[in-house]
């Protein structure tokens, strides 16, 4: 994967604690995947709700509540 001219300051604001995840710091293809997925990705998710890896958006709408 070609490094992102932001990936520096992707890195600095992920909070996806997903370990084996490819798409750190390349937000374009984080978005996409999850997207792809039915998804939001890990940034879209308060502390609590990412460490579930539960990335749906009903989850994300429970979160909000």
């Amino acid at each position: 994967m070609e490094k992102c001219k932001n990936h520096e300051t992707n890195i600095a604001n992920c909070n996806c604690t997903y370990e084996p995840c490819s798409r750190k710091g390349h937000c374009c293809e984080c978005m996409l995947y999850h997207r792809k997925m039915k998804q939001l990705p890990a940034c879209f998710f308060d502390k609590e709700n990412e460490r579930t890896y539960d990335r749906s958006f009903r989850n994300f709408v429970k979160m909000l509540k």
